[in-house]
């Protein structure tokens, strides 16, 4: 340790400022961080008092005090490292509490990224808990009212504090966040806060009343504070700290209140809730809260007459004294046949619903509603067969805007000729007590996760976080979905393409909303599903069941129908689209927007064979029916196909076989390839919703569905069994992979690298590295690179043409037999590999492959379709 000496001859430490000054310099040469890192634990190692020491430069430098990764954060933080390794500089008693009152001065002013070394380095925890209130009131008073709350939870101070007295100023300055952090471990003062502010959404309640306390704060808005923001933040706390929602009960009987006026709206206003669903809901909201069941009479009042607003009453048991006038002397009143007379209504408005709404065209005994393990079997055994198609749709209990997510009460999964509905709440609580609560999770995570069986939904993905929430091994349900159909998006695309369509239905399909359904007391605005049914089937849902209780058991025969028609209709809607997607305004590229990209591969779980591929309904077809196959084997040669620009990967692979392959591009229309199929003799290859559009404008047999969910390797071979093709090792890169030719230039590895190395030499010697032709003969082969040439005139002889080619391509390009090569860009370990034979340049496009590892690779990815030895004459040698 380096020491000096004072006049008595004691040792004494060096100075921390002018070991401030040392290190300051060196924090400007920011490249000298490791130098200034050894010099702060050199100069910690030359105090007497460490400790002391990081305060005198805290308090005698101001570069601490601002945000980011200042000198004084550098300097802190190194010496609590060093404090662990030096544990003996620690100190105690009287002394490490004159350190602490010093500190305290500069946790004040110094930013949070120094407050945890600070309260580590002098032991704030340990000091005087009164001391440290006093310190913290002291800044409160000052109106610091953000530090005071930051420096209470970073020595957790909360306890011993008024937290209305702590925590109004900062709500008041929008500072929610260090609010929800300051009572975040203390659920007593959780359920203090949401008290406080429940009392704050009192009728009368005015918020200013309260901030003449606090004068002179910084960013107030008084208008965050009315009662509908209030009650937001009331509900996300609630939600947040999983407290009991009964200390609001202001904020729990307001949002009631609103759920009462919005069932008001939907019954009496906009007319589209049944009677049934009405009732259940209003009985739910009001139970037996007086002051809820005081606003309902009233409500009735406005809405409805004397005569309904009394039975209500008499519902309630509300006594007479706490009745408006009028609605007591009715309660005498109540007739038995005013309600025979509204059960008739009810009947009517059922007979009228056939005609004007979508109806299941399967009979009522083939909706069956599922309650116990035993019952789901036959739904299991039929629902998780490959190829199977599903239509899916969720129902649970409107929230109405509480807390918490909706758990789904019923589960509907409807087949061609049948509708299944799970009674999930009711499967879970039996698997649950039989000690199998994983069995209904695990039918669920088969069907979604199974490519072979196509889901349909109307947005899926707000079904599954319903689904999550019911059932935490659900809960990545969404991620690992496969062979899912979101018709959401499809319906997009409809909107878009129908103006018509936007304004409430299909021309000339169903009469307007207004006539169809305010003759009978309903005006139901079609949107949604219902939209979508309406426009692709004929007629709409009906949708007055949609808000019912779908908790309740047991369900009504309205409810059940509805349900069922909810999954059913997406089979049929599928069905027509798939049929014919140009007369609804939609591209026969719709395939895109059907078969939804899964957020993981997907994985075929078998390899399909000609009998075994699914048609874009997802229904086995017989290749028979879907393409003929012939009697005889053939070869690649003898097979030209189109590929569909979905399908470029497997286009690729084919000609890799040696096949003869058109592909579409990108921007072209599915159509396109039955133009091509029809002038050039070939084969179809597509995928989805386009085959049904393509296998019609084509003879019987010349177009094929693959799988789309699969890899191109296991594509090819269901393309190459389907019909026959019989693939040699000479058939293996006999085409170009890039271009589709089949000419190509033997070149032998010395020839290669011969021209690789002239190639880069020319371009290394000063020259512009262009391109160049042989004007007299081009077709020549050359053995070596053309060199650049810089002078090029029309009057040189061979004349050479400067070819302007982007300068990333002039160092990975010479030109051989009049074709532009693409071999410098060869790796230069290939032409090292022991297992590489020759070069093959294709004349076309100047693609260069080679045997080698790439040759070896595809031989045994196609082993089991090769079924000759390799010719010994290579076809890839030019005649």
């Amino acid at each position: 340790m380096n020491q000096d000496s004072d006049s008595s001859g004691q040792p004494h430490g060096q100075d921390p400022l002018l070991l401030l000054k040392t290190l300051q310099l060196l924090w400007t040469k920011k490249e000298m961080k490791k130098q200034l890192k050894e010099e702060i634990r050199r100069g910690f190692a030359g105090l007497e008092d460490p400790l002391a020491g990081l305060l005198d430069m805290l308090e005698s430098s101001s570069d601490w005090k601002g945000k980011g990764h200042s000198l004084g954060y550098y300097i802190t933080t190194e010496l609590q490292l060093w404090i662990k390794e030096h544990p003996a500089v620690q100190q105690s008693g009287i002394k490490l509490k004159k350190l602490q009152a010093r500190v305290l001065g500069i946790l004040a002013q110094c930013p949070a990224n120094l407050l945890d070394p600070l309260i580590s380095i002098y032991q704030l925890h340990t000091a005087d808990r009164n001391y440290l209130l006093g310190h913290v009131s002291h800044l409160y008073h000052k109106g610091d009212y953000k530090e005071a709350a930051t420096l209470s939870i970073k020595l957790k101070l909360q306890p011993d504090q008024d937290v209305e007295k702590m925590c109004t100023p900062l709500l008041l300055q929008d500072k929610t966040n260090l609010v929800e952090d300051y009572v975040g471990e203390y659920p007593e003062l959780q359920s203090k806060l949401l008290q406080i502010l429940d009392t704050w959404c009192e009728p009368g309640f005015n918020i200013r009343d309260i901030t003449r306390q606090y004068q002179g704060l910084s960013r107030y808005k008084p208008d965050k504070f009315n009662r509908k923001m209030l009650s937001k933040l009331v509900f996300r706390l609630l939600d947040r700290f999983n407290v009991d929602p009964a200390v609001c009960p202001n904020v729990i009987n307001q949002r009631h209140l609103r759920t009462l006026n919005y069932l008001f709206y939907k019954r009496f206003v906009e007319k589209t809730m049944t009677q049934e669903n009405w009732i259940d809901h209003v009985q739910s909201t009001v139970g037996e809260n007086r002051w809820l069941q005081g606003h309902l009479i009233q409500l009735l009042i406005s809405h409805c007459d004397l005569n309904t607003a009394a039975r209500w009453a008499q519902h309630c048991s509300l006594p007479k004294e706490l009745l408006p006038c009028g609605v007591a002397d009715e309660l005498q009143k109540l007739q038995i046949q005013e309600r025979v007379e509204e059960a008739a209504k009810l009947d009517n408005d059922g007979e009228s619903k056939k005609k004007d709404y979508y109806q299941l065209p399967i009979p009522r005994a083939n909706i069956h509603f599922l309650q116990t393990w035993e019952e789901t079997l036959q739904c299991w055994e039929k629902v998780l067969r490959p190829g199977q198609v599903v239509g899916i749709d969720m129902e649970w209990r409107p929230s109405f805007g509480m807390i918490g997510k909706p758990r789904v009460s019923l589960l509907q999964i409807a087949l061609k000729d049948e509708v299944f509905l799970l009674d999930l709440p009711r499967l879970l609580e039996q698997a649950e007590a039989e000690g199998e609560k994983e069995k209904l999770p695990r039918f669920i995570q088969m069907l979604y996760s199974d490519a072979a069986i196509t889901k349909l939904g109307y947005g899926m993905s707000g079904d599954l976080s319903s689904l999550a929430a019911t059932c935490s091994a659900l809960k990545d349900m969404d991620k690992k979905a496969q062979g899912v159909v979101d018709l959401l998006t499809v319906d997009k695309q409809l909107q878009k393409s129908s103006i018509d369509w936007k304004k409430g239905g299909q021309k000339g399909s169903v009469l307007s909303p207004e006539q169809s359904y305010e003759d009978r007391g309903f005006r139901q605005l079609e949107k949604g599903l219902s939209l979508l049914v309406q426009h692709v089937l004929g007629k709409p849902l009906d949708k007055t069941e949609q808000l019912s209780n779908w908790e309740k058991r047991p369900l009504r025969e309205e409810q059940i129908l509805y349900a069922a028609s909810d999954a059913y209709c997406l089979l049929e809607i599928y069905e027509k689209l798939c049929k014919d997607p140009a007369s609804f305004g939609l591209s026969s590229d719709l395939t895109e927007s059907l078969v939804g990209k899964p957020s993981v591969k997907l994985r075929a779980k078998k390899q399909l064979n000609k009998q075994e591929a699914p048609s874009p309904s997802g229904q086995q077809c017989e290749g028979s029916k879907e393409t003929s196959c012939p009697a005889a084997p053939i070869s690649p040669k003898e097979f030209s196909v189109v590929c569909d620009n979905m399908l470029q990967g497997l286009g690729r692979y084919l000609r890799c076989l040696g096949v003869d392959v058109r592909m579409l591009e990108n921007e072209d229309d599915h159509r396109k390839a039955a133009e091509i199929a029809r002038q050039e003799g070939r084969v179809i290859l597509t995928s989805g919703l386009p085959y049904q559009t393509l296998q019609s404008q084509v003879a019987e047999g010349r177009c094929f569905s693959v799988n789309c969910s699969e890899k191109a390797k296991e594509q090819a071979l269901q393309v190459l069994k389907h019909f026959n093709v019989q693939v040699s090792l000479a058939d293996i890169f006999s085409r170009c992979q890039v271009c589709n030719c089949d000419k190509y230039l033997k070149v032998s590895r010395e020839r290669m690298r011969q021209l690789v190395e002239g190639s880069r030499q020319a371009l290394g010697d000063g020259s512009t590295g262009c391109l160049v032709r042989c004007e007299e003969n081009p077709s020549r082969s050359c053995d070596a690179a053309v060199p650049a040439c810089d002078t090029a005139q029309p009057g040189c002889s061979p004349h050479r043409e400067r070819l302007e080619e982007p300068e990333q391509h002039r160092a990975a390009a010479v030109l051989v037999g009049g074709t532009v090569l693409q071999v410098a860009a060869i790796p230069p370990g290939v032409l090292d590999k022991a297992d590489l034979t020759d070069f093959y340049c294709c004349t076309c496009c100047g693609k260069v492959f080679w045997e080698g590892s790439h040759f070896g690779r595809v031989v045994s990815q196609f082993q089991d379709v090769l079924v000759t030895t390799r010719d010994e004459q290579s076809i890839y040698e030019l005649s």
